[in-house]
Order: structure tokens, then C-alpha cells, then sequence
């Protein structure tokens, strides 16, 4: 039996992954489905930046008691799994990025996207310090191999994101490639939420130094479109 950490992409809860956990929970395995800070309703998101973010699962694995986890980054969390990996990583076995950011050292999620799309975050700040995703991009780039209905009744459940945790930088005492864990990346190969000619992998992945690739088809968010084939390949990438 293995620990499953999922930690959800920006504008998501952790509670949104709970039809890709069954499957892996259906295996034997235990899945934990954290809520970030900035995510949680109810919280003031201006307050709320990479650190707090990072701080509030470095509490999570304290409080549930958290060890030899496979820890599982979605998109933005990539920026949170690599701040764990850096930080406890004697509780962690692999981290598993599913087309997921992979900062160096002092680097931003906006240093990692092309310049238009931090020039659009910047046009979509609220005064709450918060960024929601249009509908047409969520439509079109990110859920773009699920059916009209399900973008909709998915785009219902995201809420308000904290921008500062795209503008602030990772604060790591070593890179990526430098960690001695086992990495896996999952790369979605119909994901478009990144312009293909600047995509998740390779681009990102290589960032990783020696890991295991798993592909897939699907979009961004195979968590809605597919749970049991992200189910599959996070426990493929997971294993020993």
C-alpha cells in the first residue's frame, strides 16, 4: 500500500480529485486530498502568496501524519511539491508532476508562461488580489477533450485564485534536478493550456534531470474528462 498525496492546480479543491482517488483507493492504496490555502472558502486571498501555500500543506503532512508519500502536483502545484520535496523530504518517496510547473530556485509560475499570459493575469487581477480563469480559455485550452456540458458544470466548482502565488518566486536550496528522489512526469498530450511550442513536456519535464515519463491522451483536466485513466497512470507513475 502506498500514500497518495494529490494536491490540486489553481482555481481547484482538493475535494474535485475524489473520482480519480476511488480507483487508486479501490487498489489498496491511501489517497489524502488536501485543500491549499487560497483555495479554501472563506479565507482573505490578498493575504495569501507561494509561502502561505507551501505552509499550509507543510501543516497537512504534520497533522495527518504524513510519511513515504507519493506526492502527486497538478499544474500550479508543481510549484508546492517542489517546495516539499526541498523542505521534508524524508517524508516524501517520489514526486509525481502531472503537466506541472518545475521551478528552479527563484523562479515564478509567470517566469515559466509566456509573456502574454502573465500580461493577461496581470488585466485579470481583482482588487481581492484574485485571478478567475474566462470561461472561453477554460473551454477551449484547458478542457478542450471533454463535451460542452461537462466544462460547464466544471467550471462551476473553481473558484478565485490567489495571484501573488503566480508572481512570487520559489525559495528552494536546491534545484529539482539536484533532489535525490524518485520524479515521474505525466504529460497529457492533447493539453493545450500551454501553447504546444512551449509545452509542459519537454520543456518542463527535462527540468526534472532523471525521471519517468508517462503520456497519455487527454487534456489539462483529465480529472473531469477521464479520472480513471489519471487514476491509472498515477499509480503507474508511483510505483517502485
Amino acid at each position: 500500500m502506498k500514500n497518495f498525496v494529490i494536491i490540486h492546480g489553481a482555481w481547484h479543491t482538493g475535494e474535485l480529485f475524489e473520482a480519480t482517488a476511488g480507483p487508486i483507493r479501490a487498489q489498496g492504496h491511501k489517497v489524502y486530498l488536501p485543500t491549499l490555502a487560497g483555495n479554501r472558502p472563506g479565507q482573505k486571498k490578498d493575504e495569501i502568496g507561494l509561502e502561505e501555500a507551501v505552509q499550509s500543506m507543510l501543516d497537512y503532512f504534520e497533522t495527518e501524519r504524513i510519511d513515504k508519500a507519493v506526492l502527486v502536483g497538478h499544474s500550479y502545484a508543481g510549484m508546492i511539491i517542489t517546495a516539499l520535496a526541498d523542505r521534508i523530504p524524508e517524508k516524501i518517496d517520489r514526486l509525481v508532476y502531472w503537466n506541472a510547473f518545475v521551478p528552479n530556485d527563484g523562479e515564478a509560475i509567470n517566469d515559466m508562461v509566456p509573456p502574454h499570459y502573465a500580461e493577461l493575469f496581470d488585466q485579470l487581477e481583482e482588487e481581492d488580489g484574485t485571478v478567475t480563469l474566462p470561461f472561453p480559455i477554460w473551454r477551449e485550452a484547458f478542457i478542450n477533450d471533454g463535451s460542452m456540458q461537462l466544462a460547464m458544470s466544471s467550471y462551476a466548482q473553481l473558484n478565485p485564485h490567489p495571484y501573488k502565488t503566480f508572481t512570487d518566486k520559489a525559495s528552494l536550496s536546491k534545484n529539482p534536478v539536484d533532489m535525490q528522489l524518485g520524479k515521474s512526469y505525466i504529460n497529457c498530450t492533447e493539453d493545450t493550456s500551454m501553447p504546444q511550442s512551449l509545452g509542459w513536456h519537454p520543456r518542463l519535464s527535462e527540468k526534472l534531470g532523471l525521471f519517468r515519463l508517462l503520456q497519455c491522451s487527454g487534456g489539462h483536466e483529465l480529472c473531469f474528462t477521464n479520472p480513471d485513466l489519471l487514476a491509472e497512470k498515477i499509480i503507474e507513475a508511483g510505483q517502485d
